[in-house]
């Protein structure tokens, strides 16, 4: 046997007797290696073991569903397209880039969302922690703060839209719409809200831009594209204006 295979056999041999922990007992024909192997199974399948499994299959998976638990159930969605409303009317281009819409849609995120998830980690994660509380009442207890947050900001006319898509009836109490139901009906509102703050942005710059437009036609410049004069005009204004203090605190406000 060459070396590397004597290795691989070495790690083999370790990894097994790790993961797998087992009482020696004595060698004999039919156990050569002094393995009990009753024993070695049932501590494969104790329940310690399984419930760490358990916690890290779900952790991985919660890990892999953080950007969408992102998107869908937090205000990310509407800050991120009134930033790209804003952007698109100013005609900047790439100004400024994605990496600081992002960035700055992220933070704007975690001021509104800190209330929320601080008490949803006070009363579901932190008693689950101790002990105090069972996984499945932790679940509810840290859904229960993001699901009052989305009911305050969903529309009840979509919210109606997905009930009737689900074909289920009319809920009795907000405790009794499922939260498959509530994550679109929240969404649909955001891109409603969102549209119409950006409709708000557009109407200033439009302004500017059929003012320039009807200039440069009347001074007989059409073949001059308007877009640059008129840019220079639209930055100006909305520096003058303090643009994104206004825009950052109408996003912020819109939340309350």
């Amino acid at each position: 046997m060459s070396t590397r295979n004597r290795a691989l056999a070495l790690v083999a041999f370790v990894a097994l007797m790790t993961l797998c922990p087992v009482a020696l007992a004595q060698t004999t024909p039919g156990n050569p290696l002094g393995i009990d192997i009753a024993q070695a199974a049932q501590r494969a399948v104790s329940p310690d073991r399984i419930s760490t499994t358990m916690t890290l299959m779900l952790l991985l998976t919660a890990l892999s569903l953080a950007p969408a638990i992102l998107v869908m159930t937090t205000s990310f969605t509407r800050i991120i397209v009134v930033l790209g409303f804003l952007r698109q009317a100013m005609a900047t281009q790439q100004s400024p880039p994605n990496q600081v819409l992002i960035g700055l849609a992220l933070f704007l995120t975690a001021s509104i969302m800190y209330p929320t998830y601080q008490r949803a980690n006070q009363e579901g994660v932190q008693p689950y922690i101790r002990g105090e509380i069972t996984g499945e009442q932790a679940v509810q207890k840290t859904l229960g703060p993001m699901r009052d947050f989305m009911f305050k900001q969903t529309d009840p006319k979509s919210l109606a839209l997905f009930l009737k898509i689900g074909k289920l009836g009319r809920p009795k109490s907000p405790a009794d719409v499922p939260t498959a139901v509530l994550v679109p009906a929240f969404i649909v509102s955001e891109l409603r809200i969102a549209f119409q703050i950006g409709f708000i942005i557009y109407i200033p710059f439009l302004i500017i831009d059929m003012v320039v437009a009807s200039t440069l036609m009347a001074m007989g410049m059409m073949m001059l594209p308007p877009v640059f004069v008129s840019l220079p005009f639209k930055i100006i204004m909305f520096v003058l204006a303090d643009g994104w203090y206004l825009v950052v605190e109408s996003l912020v406000r819109s939340f309350n």
